[in-house]
Order: structure tokens, then C-alpha cells, then sequence
């Protein structure tokens, strides 16, 4: 009986481990409801994600919180009751939390919040931050907003040698003409 309650403490560890290690590789965290998802759905939002940098896992609550706890993460666990799924992003967070918010619509997953960049977002907050521009975009937007003035500052000295130079090809012409 001492061994077999030893072999499933270690499989314990095991799994908290495995958890640690794909925590530590990410930032960013989703929280997810699965219920009534059909495995094919599942299956469609893995491949979606894997897209995106992102993977989705079925975890247990009890693992996830030990192991979020150990690598110093904020308390999640009320986001850890039920059923839970979490997406682990790599890359775009944004990008993935939008992914899974189109798929709220047409199925039955129910995003219950998330921790971006260590701050923790309600089921509200990833929302309204699903809806917001990805990292590549902000930073496009961005450079525009910065490069705009020094664009119509190089505009505005090249406008000034442009109209002389006109205006002597117009007094030019004008006396050839004569």
C-alpha cells in the first residue's frame, strides 16, 4: 500500500512539474469553461491557437494553482473552479484572446479571465482587451504617430528650394519666350 500511495505522490509532482515548465515559458494565461465543447471543437481550437503561438490545455485546478504558486504567479484561483482549460500564450496574447472570443459566439466556451503581462483580467476585461489592436499594430501605429512630424518637417525644407527652383524655370521660360 506504501508504494502505490508513493508512485501516485510521484506522478503528482510529475504533473506539477510538467505544469511549472509550461508555465514558466509564458506570460500570458487564459481561463476557460470547456464544458459542452465536443472534442472535435477542441481539436479545431488547438489548431487555431498553435497559429497564434498559443496552446490550450485541459489542466487540473488543483495542479495549476500549486504550480502557479510556486513560480510566483498572482492568485487565479477563483478562475480555477469547474472544469478549466487554459490557453498558454507565446506570442501575441491579444491575438489569442481574440481568437478564443470569436469561438465564444458559435460555441459553447466560456472564457472565465486570464493574467496578462502578471496583471489579472475578470472574464470582462480579457474582452474589452481581445478588442484591442495587437502588439504589431500599436507598435505601427505608433512609429506613424512618431514619423507624421519629421515627415512634414522634411516636406516643409524641401518646399523651399522646390519653389525657387520653379520659380527661376518660370523667369527662364518667360525671357526665352521673349
Amino acid at each position: 500500500m506504501s508504494e502505490y500511495v508513493t508512485r501516485v505522490n510521484e506522478s503528482k509532482k510529475e504533473a506539477v512539474a510538467r505544469l511549472k515548465e509550461m508555465f514558466s515559458e509564458t506570460q500570458d494565461f487564459f481561463f476557460a469553461d470547456y464544458r459542452g465543447m465536443s472534442v472535435d471543437q477542441i481539436t479545431q481550437l488547438r489548431r487555431k491557437l498553435r497559429e497564434n503561438n498559443a496552446e490550450f490545455r485541459v489542466v487540473k485546478n488543483r495542479y495549476a494553482k500549486i504550480a502557479l504558486q510556486q513560480l510566483e504567479k498572482p492568485d487565479v484561483s477563483e478562475y480555477l473552479v469547474g472544469p478549466t482549460a487554459m490557453a498558454l500564450s507565446m506570442g501575441d496574447s491579444s491575438a489569442v484572446a481574440k481568437e478564443i472570443y470569436a469561438l465564444t459566439k458559435d460555441w459553447s466556451l466560456e472564457v472565465k479571465g486570464g493574467i496578462v503581462d502578471g496583471n489579472v483580467f475578470d472574464s470582462a476585461q480579457v474582452e474589452a482587451f481581445s478588442k484591442l489592436p495587437g502588439r504589431m499594430e500599436l507598435l505601427a501605429m505608433l512609429m506613424g504617430t512618431m514619423n507624421a512630424p519629421v515627415q512634414n518637417f522634411v516636406y516643409a525644407l524641401n518646399a523651399v528650394p522646390t519653389k525657387l527652383v520653379r520659380t527661376l524655370q518660370a523667369v527662364a521660360d518667360q525671357k526665352a519666350a521673349q
